[in-house]
């Protein structure tokens, strides 16, 4: 029986150095000349080749992408080549695949790593972004779906390691690529570009006898994005508030109708701008001493406007004062809102956005060989990263709600489509610059409304803040402005021993510690117009012309740089921390320390007509973490804040054994086995000391005697949560049939044992009561009891699944088809949690394919994924995460390419040539009430992205 070892072709592709990851030992029988043959693969077969190479040659369940050539992944980012493997799925974020799911998980409960060491990411959470990380940086990925005791950075769904070219296991090179970028989607705002670009060169050299290398890569990215959104409020019954009228002939059906209650929709434009520094230094002086120094820098903007209306519809707009034209199957798809009694005051949106990032890692690897059969290793990284989202809401319209010389109202007539309401005017007021007013049509003041006297120290009103003037029309705007930083330090220390002990022929042992510390500012403030109490034009300065809404039948309207306006004092400020108590309460620093220690013994056996090996071993995880934040509460009659400051500390520790085995059989058949246990450490934001509560002064609610229905409420984190944990079991089978070919099928079942739960806990208030709430609330409360809303933990679920996978090159179906190929594969998936809520990130089917041809240098690529609903978040109010359901996509995209050194021009040798488009079918989202395809809630569509791109290595 012929033991399972690296055939001669992957140890080949393995030495080229393009994936860190790989571990093999050089076979002192392999000859020297049949390498170099066999290196000189690249492209789409090559990449496929050492990617099928690092999942035939890794004891676990792994899946890896490699680069197609120095500097080129299969596609423009991490993310996307992320979502083509098999058991992961991509997540669109305003048109770009940026977050990923692994079996049903998404990415903050995974570990992600970058040259196996934790990676800090750009968001709120601990997962991380996965498009923010360029792909000319990379060699290639290993994604590893169960898990070994030394893996130290650990997560429920799998643990995705990013891999930088490590210079002394490369060949030299010098490569640049140079990417032109075009939005197929046309820019809907006169402010940005639908055009940008990607630039990126790198190279890896050898000098002092191959005893030093280095690898240098510098990555530039420019690159547009486009969206149009259609957002219906919602649909109520049409009798909610009387009767409205009703056009010769129409009747509403016995079992009522409902109508659309308003809308606001927008067109979006964004750049993403980001530079990136990636540096490896190596040392080998002996063969015994290897040291390697990476840093790695990105600086990351992302600038974006969302200009539209804010319109409300029935009911909500324009009360009972609306005419119903026609209604089909109990919805009115015709109708005109409004009338000249009572027209619908339009709301301008001009909505901006700035996120800023700048990452900084540095880290230190020394590899020493104590002697012939002990090896040591010590590890050392350092990370930062310091995140800044400024969020600018800008009303504007007819004039200031209330005020005495606002402008006419707005008469629409609307007819609903698949894709929401298409609208058409009636009477409509003139939106160009000259008419229109910088100020707040609608009285939406918020948390301004009815505080008469004191705003605190932050109020920057031109009126004299103790005038008896009333607020509740004084909200212009709004600015959204958290401020994130975060730092991990580590430090590693392994053992690796070879040993005669029965079948055990190895033994790795280690320790890390780690210090992470993440903190996040919520600031906010409300924006006023420097004219209030009244009204005024919009500063020349900051128009920057027109923006539409064709797309459902609204005109043009004033397009204003709102994020200038702000940032240059244009608008009065009010702090929301004085009168929000939830922004103190949503404050807080993190502090964790975390040691670990493991063990994990290789196995390796020769059953007969089977070998088997393995590895078997257990972790040991201890934590210690602190949790600084806020008390927040009104103090006073004023409604104003007081927020104290409160901390906790807590420790505990977990036990992780894992065993994996793999058995081979008749040439290159392989069963794969794994049990263990894993966890995912709470998401950051859910570990917070910090507590708001919030008074409801409504009559009804403040003489109410049910803690259900009393006027106190609180929300807040909890820092005892202990970690996600899972209990999981792999079988898969796989079959290597040639070095470019293999069929996979896996099964995995996965116990969730400790899942975090959003609850309701009964709580006393009494503390926090005083005396002068009666000038606000009357006589005293009818009860001080209510509800904390906050999470915690214990609660059970499952999460299973099976996956299949076939990389069939058909040139060994046939001659003819030499340079064809197909990859094909498809998840199936079950679970939930024992309360019936769903998986983040967790869809029933998905499934990838990719066709290509390959030859004489040209390459040709299709591939499409698809994948079913899933439960995420999206940013509500206040920039808040909330949880929502994504419907899914499908998505396809195509790939032309030609290789000039196929072409025998010598001075063309080391050119590619490539053009590349994403989202070909220009997939939308479609969000629906009630999985009713006439109730759209969310449309929006992106456009196709086209890439041209030239690589040259040399």
């Amino acid at each position: 029986m012929k033991q399972f070892k690296p055939s001669l072709l992957t140890l080949a592709l393995a030495t080229t150095g393009l994936v860190s990851g790989y571990s093999y030992a050089a076979e002192e029988s392999a000859d020297t000349t049949e390498v170099e043959e066999v290196i000189r693969v690249t492209g789409i077969r090559g990449s496929l080749m050492r990617a099928q190479a690092v999942k035939m040659d890794s004891t676990s369940v792994v899946e890896a992408i490699s680069a197609e050539d120095i500097g080129k992944l299969p596609d423009s980012s991490i993310a996307e080549s992320l979502a083509r493997l098999p058991g992961l799925a991509g997540e669109r974020r305003a048109g770009r695949t940026s977050g990923i799911s692994v079996r049903g998980f998404r990415e903050d409960y995974l570990g992600t790593t970058m040259n196996g060491r934790e990676l800090l990411g750009m968001g709120d959470n601990r997962g991380v972004e996965y498009d923010l990380y360029p792909s000319e940086i990379m060699s290639g990925v290993q994604v590893y779906k169960t898990m070994d005791a030394s893996l130290t950075t650990q997560g429920i769904g799998g643990v995705v390691d990013m891999q930088t070219v490590r210079p002394l296991a490369s060949q030299e090179y010098a490569a640049i690529n140079v990417n032109i970028e075009q939005n197929g989607m046309e820019s809907g705002n006169p402010d940005f570009d639908d055009q940008g670009h990607r630039l990126a060169a790198s190279f890896a050299t050898k000098f002092a006898d191959d005893t030093v290398g280095l690898a240098v890569a510098i990555a530039s990215t420019e690159s547009p994005s486009q969206e149009q959104q259609f957002r219906g409020w919602g649909y109520d019954p049409i009798d909610a508030n009387g009767d409205p009228s009703l056009a010769d002939g129409v009747t509403v059906p016995d079992g009522g109708a409902v109508v659309l209650t308003g809308h606001d929709s927008y067109v979006r434009s964004a750049v993403l701008k980001r530079d990136t520094l990636s540096a490896v230094l190596q040392f080998a002086p002996t063969d015994d001493l290897e040291v390697t120094l990476d840093a790695l820098y990105i600086d990351f903007q992302e600038d974006e406007v969302k200009r539209g209306m804010e319109e409300g519809g029935a009911i909500w707009g324009v009360g009972s004062d609306y005419t119903i034209n026609k209604i089909e199957d109990g919805l009115v798809t015709e109708a005109v809102l409004g009338n000249n009694d009572n027209a619908f005051k339009s709301v301008i949106r001009n909505d901006a956005s700035q996120k800023k990032s700048e990452l900084t890692t540095f880290a230190a690897n020394i590899k020493y060989n104590i002697s012939d059969n002990w090896d040591a290793e010590l590890d050392f990284a350092t990370s930062e990263v310091d995140k800044t989202l400024t969020d600018v809401e800008s009303y504007s319209g007819v004039g200031r709600s209330g005020h005495k010389d606002q402008g006419q109202g707005t008469i629409r007539k609307f007819v609903m489509t698949p894709e929401g309401a298409m609208f058409s005017d009636v009477d409509v007021p003139t939106f160009n610059s000259a008419e229109t007013i910088l100020a707040g049509p609608q009285a939406w003041g918020g948390g301004m409304a009815g505080y008469k006297d004191d705003f605190g120290s932050n109020t920057t009103f031109a009126a004299d803040p103790n005038s008896p003037i009333n607020y509740t029309n004084a909200q212009d705007g709004f600015v959204n402005q958290p401020i994130f930083h975060e730092e991990l330090d580590s430090l590693r220390l392994d053992l690796t021993g070879a040993l005669d002990f029965g079948i055990i022929t190895t033994v790795k042992a280690g320790v890390r510690f780690s210090d992470r510390s993440k903190s996040k500012d919520n600031g906010g403030a409300y924006l006023t117009s420097k004219a209030f109490p009244d009204q005024g034009e919009i500063p020349e300065e900051y128009i920057v012309g027109t923006a539409n809404l064709d797309f459902i039948g609204i005109g043009d309207f004033v397009a204003y740089d709102s994020l200038s306006m702000f940032e240059s004092g244009a608008y009065d400020s009010v702090g929301a921390a004085s009168v929000q108590a939830d922004r103190k309460g949503d404050t807080y620093t993190i502090d964790e320390k975390v040691t670990q220690l493991y063990v994990k013994f290789d196995v390796d056996a020769d059953l007969g007509d089977v070998y088997m090996r393995g590895n078997f071993g257990v972790q040991y995880v201890g934590t210690d973490l602190t949790s600084h934040g806020f008390f927040s509460r009104i103090k006073d009659e004023k409604g104003l804040v007081l927020a104290d400051p409160i901390s906790k500390e807590v420790d505990y520790s977990h036990i992780l054994p894992s065993a994996t085995f793999n058995f081979e059989f008749l040439d290159n058949h392989m069963i794969r086995t794994s049990i263990s246990k894993t966890m995912s450490r709470p998401r950051i934001d859910d570990l917070r000391v910090s507590k708001s509560v919030n008074i409801d002064f409504n009559p009804g609610r403040w003489s109410s005697t049910s803690a259900a229905f009393s006027p106190w409420s609180a929300s807040g984190g909890n820092p005892d949560l202990r970690p996600y944990e899972a209990k999981q079991f792999d079988l898969s089978y796989d079959w290597y049939f040639a070095d470019d070919g293999f069929f996979s099928i896996a099964y995995f079942y996965k116990h969730l044992t400790n899942w975090h739960r959003n609850d309701n806990i009964e709580t006393d208030f009494s503390s926090v009561y005083i005396p002068s709430y009666h000038q606000l609330g009357g006589e005293a409360p009818g009860t001080l009891l209510g509800f904390t809303d906050a999470k915690t933990d214990g609660l059970k679920g499952y999460v299973s699944g099976y996956e299949a996978q076939l990389s069939l090159p058909l040139h060994i179906l046939t001659d003819a088809l030499d340079g064809f190929g197909v990859v094909l594969s498809a998840a199936f998936n079950d679970g939930g949690l024992n309360d019936g809520t769903a998986v983040p990130g967790l869809s029933d089917e998905s499934y990838q394919v990719t066709t290509y041809y390959e030859n004489s240098g040209f390459e040709i690529r299709l591939s499409g994924r698809k994948r079913d609903q899933f439960l995420t978040e999206t940013r509500g109010l206040s920039l808040a995460l909330e949880e929502t359901v994504d419907p899914g996509s499908e998505l396809w995209d195509a790939q032309i390419a030609y290789n000039f050194s196929e072409s025998g021009i010598d001075a063309l040798e080391g050119l590619t040539v490539s053009l590349q488009a994403q989202n070909i079918t220009d997939e939308e989202t479609v969000k629906l009430k009630n999985g009713d395809p006439r109730l759209v809630t969310e449309y929006q569509t992106f456009g196709a992205n086209y890439l041209l791109g030239i690589n040259y290595k040399f």
